[in-house]
C-alpha cells in the first residue's frame, strides 16, 4: 500500500539526513534543511536519524493513508488535521486506513517533517534518499511530489485500532521555549577582510532574510559591509551554514543545497546546533548574529546529539512496548 498525494504543495521532497563524500565531484550533500527536526521524527518513532521523511512546505500536500500505519510530525507548525480533527506535533499518532492529512495554516516556522513508522520504498542514490532536485535524483523520482503521486511504504504488523481515523500514543516531546533570533557563529577564513566598520556592525545589528531565499541560500539585508582591501577569493570550500559577502556588499548564508565551493569571502558560519533554527527562519524574519569559540560549537553540537540520542533509545523501547501491549 502507499502514500497517496491528493493535493500536491509548493515545494514537498523526500530527504534525509544528506548526502555525503561526493563533494569533490560538485554533488552537495542537501538532505533536509532543518536536520535536528528530521532526526526528531524518526526519534520519536524509535527509528534511525537519517531514515527517509518528507519535507513539507506551506501551503502543504494533502496525503490519503492507503494502509493504516504510524507517523510522527515536527518542526514547522502548519496546524495540521486528520480527518479535519487537529493534531499534535512531536507526537506519534496511529493513523488508520483512508484517513486523510492536510495542513490549514502557518503558526511557526517553515519546515514541517512527516515520518512513518512503515520504511518507505524507495530507492538511494550514491547512498542517500534525499531528493537533488537539479540533478533530478534521489528520492521519489528526482523531484518534488505531485498530485496522484504514491509512496509506496512497506507493509507492517500493526493492532487493531477502534477508531475511525488516528489516536494518539502516550508520549510526546516537548521543546523548551526559546524565542530568540541569535545565531552563533564562528568567524570566516575571510573575517578579517571587513573593514572594522562593517564587523562592527556585522556583530551589533540585525539582517533581514528577503524573498529571494530558497533552499540554496538565505539573501540578507541589511547595512553594505565593505572589504578593508580590494582581494579576491580563489574558489575555495563552502559548507552548510556558510555566511558569504557578496560584491555588492550583502550578505548571503548558504543552506542544504548550497553549492560545494564559491569564490566570495567567507566571513563566517552558523555553528551546526544553530542551523535548525535558522532553517525555521522565514522571508522577513530578522537575524541577529553572535561571535562564539569552535569549541564552544562543538560542545553544543554534540549536547544535541546526546539529547537526541537518549531520546531514540528510550523512544524505540516505548514504541516496542505499544506494539507488544496492542
Amino acid at each position: 500500500m502507499s502514500l497517496k498525494i491528493t493535493k500536491a504543495g509548493i515545494l514537498d521532497t523526500v530527504q534525509d539526513t544528506g548526502r555525503y563524500g561526493f563533494q569533490h565531484l560538485g554533488i552537495n550533500p542537501g538532505g533536509a534543511i532543518d536536520h535536528f527536526s528530521a532526526s526528531l521524527a524518526n526519534a520519536l518513532l524509535g527509528k534511525d536519524f537519517n531514515a527517509p521523511v518528507i519535507e513539507l512546505h506551506f501551503p502543504a500536500s494533502t496525503f490519503l493513508f492507503q494502509q493504516a500505519c504510524v507517523v510522527c510530525l515536527t518542526g514547522a507548525d502548519f496546524m495540521p488535521c486528520i480527518n479535519d480533527v487537529p493534531i499534535t506535533l512531536q507526537q506519534p499518532f496511529f493513523v488508520n486506513t483512508n484517513a486523510v492529512l492536510q495542513f490549514k495554516s502557518v503558526k511557526k516556522g517553515a519546515r514541517c517533517y512527516l515520518s512513518l513508522l512503515n520504511e518507505l520504498k524507495i530507492q538511494k542514490w550514491l547512498g542517500s534518499y534525499s531528493t537533488n532536485l537539479k540533478a533530478g535524483a534521489g528520492g521519489y523520482k528526482g523531484r518534488r511530489l505531485e498530485k496522484e503521486d504514491e509512496l509506496p511504504f512497506t507493509s507492517r504488523q500493526l493492532p487493531a485500532m477502534n477508531t475511525n481515523s488516528f489516536m494518539p500514543l502516550p508520549w510526546r516531546y516537548n521543546d523548551p521555549i526559546i524565542v530568540s533570533n541569535e545565531l552563533e557563529f564562528i568567524p570566516g577564513n575571510e573575517w578579517d577582510w571587513l573593514d572594522v566598520k562593517s564587523q562592527t556592525y556585522f556583530l551589533n545589528n540585525g539582517f533581514a532574510i528577503m524573498p529571494a531565499s530558497d533552499r540554496m541560500g538565505y539573501r540578507l539585508q541589511g547595512e553594505k559591509l565593505l572589504q578593508q582591501n580590494k582581494q579576491q577569493l580563489v574558489s575555495s570550500a563552502v559548507s552548510f551554514g556558510t555566511v558569504q559577502l557578496l560584491p555588492a556588499g550583502q550578505l548571503i548564508v548558504l543552506m542544504a543545497d548550497h553549492q560545494t565551493t564559491g569564490g566570495y569571502p567567507r566571513i563566517g558560519h552558523v555553528i551546526s546546533a544553530h542551523l535548525s533554527k535558522l532553517a525555521q527562519m522565514k522571508p522577513g524574519d530578522e537575524i541577529k548574529f553572535v561571535m562564539t569559540t569552535q569549541g564552544k560549537a562543538e560542545e553544543k553540537y554534540a549536547a544535541q546529539q546526546e539529547h537526541l540520542s537518549r531520546l531514540q533509545n528510550t523512544c524505540n523501547l516505548k514504541m516496542q512496548n505499544w506494539l507488544h501491549a496492542h
